[in-house]
């Protein structure tokens, strides 16, 4: 037990968590939000702190470690905390520790997670729940403690990934059609992507194949179904240590991620 005043403990080893950001492909907007805009969003909850420090401001879902717990069991815990899902993805993020963070509190490591969630397979319900609610990433409220800077983290990993297949199903699901994995890309971009130029350019990748389905949506026309093909590219395993600890998202050239040539003529 750590024992003694705040600055005797604040010289102790520091608490160790767990935190969680959950990115999901949602609606562009609530109904009273931004009623202009079209295109697809990522949605995450946030729950409100209910103790100091920062007292009634919105934080990323989270809990401590139990030693009966692994990490990603801790991880698991802390997203039915908040929500009923039970995602497919959940992937070590990465570890913030600087002793700053805590602004004024007890020094504590947070071991972040992050889980994409989506699909057929994994309907998502945008419910607020007692002292949870969800925000369209790129419309978040301030966040308490560094947990801003870990979301604009989680988006730049995210949009460093997005040419693997793996990461685009995980929102998407295993078949979609173009329109729906256009979604995706422009809710990762946050911008606007041509249409026609996206469908030039994915069906000319070579990544895409024809399931020989269609799907109707609303009173367009059937769309045809697609997937990725066997043996496409996965992603790395970014619960690696030399996966995790070499990367900086200052470090990506904007100019050479697979957005860039989605979102250019």
């Amino acid at each position: 037990m750590i024992m003694g005043n705040v600055s005797e403990r604040r010289r102790q080893p520091p608490q160790v968590g767990v935190s969680v950001v959950i990115l999901a492909l949602g609606p562009a907007a609530r109904a009273d939000d931004r009623n202009d805009q079209t295109r697809g969003t990522l949605w995450m909850p946030l729950v409100r702190r209910v103790r100091q420090p920062f007292l009634g401001q919105w934080a990323l879902p989270g809990g401590g470690l139990r030693a009966d717990h692994s990490l990603e069991q801790s991880a698991y815990a802390a997203l039915e905390s908040t929500t009923s899902l039970h995602p497919r993805y959940l992937e070590q993020l990465y570890t913030f520790g600087d002793p700053s963070r805590s602004h004024g509190g007890l020094p504590m490591v947070s071991i972040v997670y992050w889980a994409l969630v989506g699909g057929m397979d994994e309907n998502v319900e945008f419910a607020d729940g007692d002292n949870v609610s969800w925000f369209p990433v790129d419309h978040l409220p301030e966040l308490a403690f560094d947990h801003r800077e870990i979301v604009d983290y989680a988006m730049e990993r995210l949009r460093g990934k997005i040419e693997y297949p793996d990461i685009v199903a995980r929102l998407v699901g295993d078949r979609f059609t173009l329109s729906q994995l256009h979604d995706v890309y422009e809710a990762i971009a946050e911008e606007d992507i041509d249409l026609a130029n996206f469908r030039r350019k994915m069906l000319a990748s070579g990544l895409l194949e024809d399931t020989g389905d269609k799907l109707r949506v609303g009173r367009n026309r059937p769309a045809t179904v697609y997937r990725y093909k066997q043996g496409t590219a996965q992603p790395t395993p970014w619960n690696v240590a030399e996966s995790r600890t070499d990367f900086a998202a200052s470090d990506i050239d904007p100019q050479d991620d697979a957005l860039s040539a989605l979102t250019t003529a």
